[in-house]
């Protein structure tokens, strides 16, 4: 007998007992509560130290430091054509506050583009520096001499920097390393003799490159902050030098960031539909998931307190090989001390993983709250997807140091405010309108602050789509 006929005979003979499709008509289902697909870890805001901030402003007081002009210049692409925003030319030390802008934009027309295939040598070492040049696309490494005459890699540059503007002002300037193209790179180069016509009938500029020539050097550590004058090792009647510590005149300021939404609820359901599961409560619980999945995103990339947008330019560093090597992340803690931990995209961490592999490396992992979490020297690696993935398959890893007493990066937020549920987040009834919804206003405030530039370190283009 067929399968057709043995399923026919059976639903030919007669029912003996009480279906399964009937029974359930008097079955109690087992629910769950409303699943949300867009809940993450969120190990940002779980290991961020928050600061209580009374007033709603956070102000970071610092040392004083002078401007080094060490951004990064902007750029448009017309086909295959690319030029400078003209007043991009000011984050150039030389142009620093030159407000004249029909002068820049005859110095950005002045610029000529040139294109180097990868492998290629931009400028030489000890070579006159006759010229800046403002990287547009790709990436440069920078090569120097070692001490025993042999290369010497001294870090990797890629879209909007530049290197030798002080070419522009000292007709003594030196190169001091060896530019060598790593991918294929389309470059901008302003030379001095051009500037220099353009100053010459203008007198705007040419006072302004007189005042930057004679303005005298500022006495200043590594770290760019006024040198505190001090003497040791003297002895005999020394003349002790005098000194104070000299701090910023206008100091950085954090206003407390606000995110908001308005819950609206009817009331039959919020009274008729409340078993087993209280409507309100789960219609609250998943839109306060929602509002804190927004806080850590805008903890990463707000432009004004997100942290990819406030890591200061020095502390952006470039992978060697475009994908992120152990060596590149030995570099990255290298910039500062006490490091916590890294952030990154769950995708960056397996390329990360796949050049262990390919090393034969395994890292350690560390418990957090239950969690097996991958480590580097140490410092643990939380996954983040909130840390953005370009067009290209490009990302970036973040490192830092945190808390107050390290100097560290902070997370900001206040306690108490009315109607609060949580720390610096309330739910606030608001009424009953004529249709017969009920209103409630969610609100979290939060912001983040960086206390010191090398609290923070990013790990820039980081490649996650290479396999080999």
């Amino acid at each position: 007998m067929s399968v057709d006929e043995e399923t026919q005979a059976a639903q030919e003979k007669p029912q003996q007992s009480l279906g399964t499709a009937a029974a359930r008509n008097l079955a109690t289902t087992t629910k769950t509560v409303p699943q949300m697909q867009e809940i993450s870890s969120r190990w940002l805001l779980r290991m961020l130290p928050w600061v209580n901030v009374q007033g709603g402003t956070y102000r970071v007081n610092r040392r004083l430091s002078y401007s080094v002009g060490d951004g990064r210049v902007t750029f448009v692409k017309t086909g295959d054509q690319v030029e400078v925003i003209p007043a991009e030319l000011r984050e150039l030390p030389v142009l620093r506050h030159y407000e004249d802008q029909e002068v820049l934009s005859e110095l950005a027309r002045r610029c000529e583009q040139r294109e180097y295939e990868p492998g290629s040598v931009l400028v030489e070492f000890g070579s006159p520096a006759e010229s800046v040049f403002l990287l547009a696309h790709g990436r440069v490494e920078k090569v120097g001499t070692g001490p025993y005459g042999d290369d010497a890699a001294l870090g990797v540059m890629a879209d909007g920097a530049y290197f030798g503007d002080q070419a522009l002002i000292d007709p003594d300037a030196i190169r001091e390393y060896t530019a060598r193209a790593v991918t294929a790179c389309t470059v901008l180069v302003l030379s001095r003799d051009d500037l220099e016509q353009v100053a010459e009938r203008t007198d705007s500029l040419s006072q302004h490159l007189q005042e930057q020539r004679s303005v005298p050097e500022q006495r200043a550590n590594k770290y760019g902050e006024k040198e505190i004058d001090l003497s040791a090792g003297h002895v005999g009647e020394h003349d002790i030098p005098g000194t104070f510590v000299d701090y910023e005149s206008a100091p950085r300021e954090y206003e407390l960031s606000i995110a908001q939404t308005v819950l609206r609820l009817h009331t039959r359901v919020a009274d008729l539909y409340n078993q087993p599961m209280n409507q309100t409560e789960q219609q609250l619980r998943l839109t306060v998931e929602a509002l804190k999945e927004r806080q850590e995103h805008e903890l990463i990339n707000n432009s004004a307190f997100g942290l990819l947008h406030n890591c200061e330019y020095d502390q952006r560093i470039q992978p060697h090989a475009g994908v992120p090597g152990p060596d590149d992340m030995d570099e990255l803690l290298s910039r500062r001390r006490g490091s916590k931990l890294f952030l990154a995209h769950p995708r960056a961490i397996a390329a990360f993983g796949r050049e262990l592999n390919k090393r034969g490396l395994v890292p350690e992992t560390v418990d957090v709250a239950g969690h097996r979490i991958p480590t580097w020297r140490g410092v643990p690696i939380f996954p983040c997807n909130k840390i953005p993935v370009s067009d290209a398959r490009t990302t970036s890893i973040i490192c830092m140091r945190t808390g107050e007493e390290e100097q560290g990066v902070v997370g900001l937020h206040q306690k108490g405010i009315p109607d609060e549920i949580e720390s610096s987040l309330s739910v606030r009834f608001m009424g009953i309108n004529e249709q017969a919804i009920i209103s409630y206003l969610v609100t979290a405030y939060y912001s983040a602050a960086v206390l010191v530039p090398d609290a923070l370190g990013v790990l820039e283009d980081v490649e996650i789509g290479r396999w080999q």
